[in-house]
Parts: C-alpha cells; sequence; structure tokens
C-alpha cells in the first residue's frame, strides 16, 4: 500500500522533533510495536519481511500519527 505512513513527534529537550515512516513501494506498509519501553516503527513486506526500523523511547514520544493511503469510495465495499 503505497502512500501509508507514520508521523512521530519526539521531545528532544527544549523543542519537538518530527519523523516519518513512509511506505516507499506498493505493496509494503508500515507497522508500530511498542515494547519494553521503545515505540517501534517499521516498513515490511507483504511476506513480513522487516525493511527498514525506526526506534524512539516511549518516554520521549509525545505523537504517534498513522496515516493510511488516501481511498477511493468506489474501492470501499
Amino acid at each position: 500500500m503505497k502512500g501509508d505512513r507514520v508521523e512521530i513527534v519526539v521531545d528532544a529537550g527544549d523543542t519537538t522533533r518530527t519523523y516519518e515512516v513512509i511506505a516507499t513501494r506498493a505493496g509494503r506498509r508500515v507497522e508500530t510495536a511498542v515494547r519494553r519501553g521503545v515505540v517501534e516503527v517499521s516498513e515490511v513486506t507483504r511476506s513480513g519481511t522487516v525493511i527498514r526500523t525506526a526506534r524512539f523511547m516511549a518516554t520521549r514520544v509525545l505523537a504517534l500519527v498513522e496515516q493510511p493511503i488516501p481511498r477511493d469510495d468506489d474501492q470501499a465495499g
């Protein structure tokens, strides 16, 4: 699903930083997981192979915004 994207807003002391993980090719998706105080955002292929992963300390993450690909109304249903 080219176009799937996750924005991560992180506290960087006196300011905030925004990072994006985007599905770069058709058929890939972006998955999020919170494990042991770490937020992981990964780009994954159809078969489940992880292409790249971004890791952030959960205590520093201010917002995690998942933005799916925009779909036409004709495709729904």
